[in-house]
This record gives structure tokens, C-alpha cells and sequence, in this order.
């Protein structure tokens, strides 16, 4: 713990990577690497003794990257009330024994939670694509649906 007595934000980093990398492997069922940790936020302190539960979901897939969404819940000891207290997006690219990138499986979102989360993460992919460089702004159809008027 820090000097609060609550979690290390790097532990929590690190939890939710292995989580992250857990729901990766299992969608794809390949050798799975950390690309990038897209999005962290730090939203309530995680105090000492807290039980914790790390919830990593597949909110989507690419040609061989995969988008995984976290949600960090603290349990309240006594009371036994969870609430969200941190949650993140990471992104993790299926490889093959090499470190050759390989396709993963389509994802088909159910609830209205992972739909919304789906075609947020087509957005949030351009946006990274656009800020490394790697395209054009005016190729990112879905970002710019965000601002043009129909």
C-alpha cells in the first residue's frame, strides 16, 4: 500500500493487465501481448483489506488486436456493497510462437453495456491510429461522424 494504506496504482495496473490478458487469450486462444493500456482511470481509492475483483471483458476485436475493457469493483468488508472504483481499456494483439500478429474471432456484443462499448472502441481505434500517425483524419469515418451534422 502506499502511505494512505491503500493500493499502489502500478499493482492495480498490473492486476488488470493479467485479467486483461486472461480475457484475450480465452476469446482468441492464442498466445496474447500487451500493445498498448489505452485509457486508466483512478476513480476511488482501493483501501487496505478491501476485497477487490477485477472483471475483464473482450469489448472488441480486430484483425488480430483486441480491445479489453476493465471494471475494478471494491467490496465493502462489513457491509458487503461493491461499487466501481477504477476501470480501463487495454488493447492485445494475438501472436503466434514466433511474435507473428495472427486473426482473432469476431466479437457479437449482447447486452446493451457491450454494444455501446463495441462501437465505442472503433472510435477509440481511429483515434489512436490518427494521433500515431498511422491515418489520415479524414479516413476516420467514425470519428468524424462524432461531428458532422446529417
Amino acid at each position: 500500500t502506499n502511505p494512505l494504506n491503500n493500493l499502489f496504482g502500478g499493482e492495480l495496473l498490473a492486476r488488470m493487465d493479467r485479467a486483461a490478458s486472461i480475457a484475450a487469450r480465452r476469446h482468441s486462444r492464442r498466445i496474447v501481448v500487451t500493445a498498448s493500456v489505452n485509457h486508466v482511470a483512478f476513480n476511488k481509492a482501493v483501501p487496505l483489506g478491501s476485497v477487490v475483483t477485477v472483471e475483464a471483458k473482450v469489448s472488441r476485436s480486430f484483425k488480430s488486436s483486441m480491445e479489453i475493457y476493465i471494471d475494478v469493483w471494491v467490496e465493502d468488508r462489513e457491509s458487503g456493497q461493491r461499487s466501481k472504483a477504477n476501470e480501463a481499456i487495454y488493447t492485445f494483439v494475438a501472436v503466434d510462437e514466433t511474435g507473428t500478429p495472427v486473426n482473432v474471432p469476431p466479437i457479437e456484443p449482447e447486452t446493451e453495456l457491450e454494444k455501446k462499448r463495441y462501437e465505442a472502441a472503433l472510435r477509440r481505434k481511429q483515434l489512436s491510429l490518427v494521433l500515431a500517425g498511422k491515418m489520415k483524419p479524414g479516413d476516420a469515418t467514425e470519428l468524424k461522424a462524432l461531428f458532422v451534422e446529417s
